[in-house]
């Protein structure tokens, strides 16, 4: 089945794995229409009784190149906002196990999606980053998982410097299940499933996602509204956010002036 908003949503004829698949020409870009379409597709799969496994991948070379920057500009970002950190929420709170199948660029709302599932499986060439930070703001939800994930002071490093890191350094901090070798991907998780989670039971295994993932949905739907707060009310009330998105937008340096 395919959606509006650049997803493909498929189920193994036995219904014990459900797949998403984000295709977009530029860069696999995280629309508004987008996240609208994975959500009614978690209720769609979350129906699904056998489901074992959802893994969240993408077409093309690259995972993500992270959230459509326009629709973070004043007068968007007020609706698009909440709207994406809703969808995380759910994501969070699948019923069934999730992984996110990581070739290629992997960056800001598109490794935030990646930090809501509980495995993150990649290829040696992958590299994960959180470039918000060049925009003049800061990724909400993944201040919210990522220190979480990997401890406050390499989530940190991420969020501030907006450093890429590659998916070997984010396997040696535990945050990527396993590096496969490119091309190697699919063929591994597959082998992975039929390991960990194709001989359980489908209802063991939503009990156990749910009873591991406990904490941290505590703490995200604890910490996150007053993020979004912190982003809407405040941060986008200074001069260099607006100028940042709008220099990118204009395809020129942005020019600060520290207010």
């Amino acid at each position: 089945m395919t959606f509006e908003g650049g997803l493909r949503v498929e189920a193994s004829p036995d219904g014990t794995r459900g797949t998403l698949t984000i295709f977009h020409a530029k860069g696999n870009i995280i629309t508004e229409s987008l996240i609208d379409s994975m959500d009614i597709a978690l209720d769609e799969l979350a129906a699904v009784q056998p489901l074992k496994l959802l893994t969240i991948q993408s077409k093309g070379p690259n995972f993500s190149f992270g959230a459509a920057v326009a629709e973070h500009a004043p007068g968007e970002i007020e609706r698009v906002l909440p709207k994406t950190h809703a969808f995380l929420q759910k994501l969070l709170a699948f019923p069934s196990p999730t992984a996110a199948l990581v070739r290629g660029r992997c960056l800001g709302g598109g490794f935030e999606i990646a930090l809501a599932c509980d495995f993150i499986f990649a290829e040696s060439s992958a590299t994960f980053g959180l470039p918000e930070i060049a925009l003049g703001v800061f990724p909400p939800a993944a201040c919210a998982l990522l220190p979480a994930r990997v401890g406050t002071a390499r989530a940190t490093r991420a969020i501030v410097t907006g450093a890429p890191q590659s998916a070997r350094e984010w396997h040696e901090a535990g945050l990527v299940t396993f590096v496969s070798a490119d091309g190697a991907l699919a063929a591994d998780a597959d082998r992975w499933f039929a390991d960990h989670l194709a001989p359980r039971s489908a209802a063991a295994l939503r009990h156990a996602a749910g009873a591991a993932r406990l904490a941290l949905r505590n703490q995200v739907r604890a910490v996150l509204p007053e993020l979004e707060r912190l982003y809407l009310d405040v941060l986008m009330k200074t001069a260099d956010a607006r100028e940042g998105v709008a220099a990118f937008l204009e395809k020129r340096p942005p020019h600060w002036t520290d207010r």
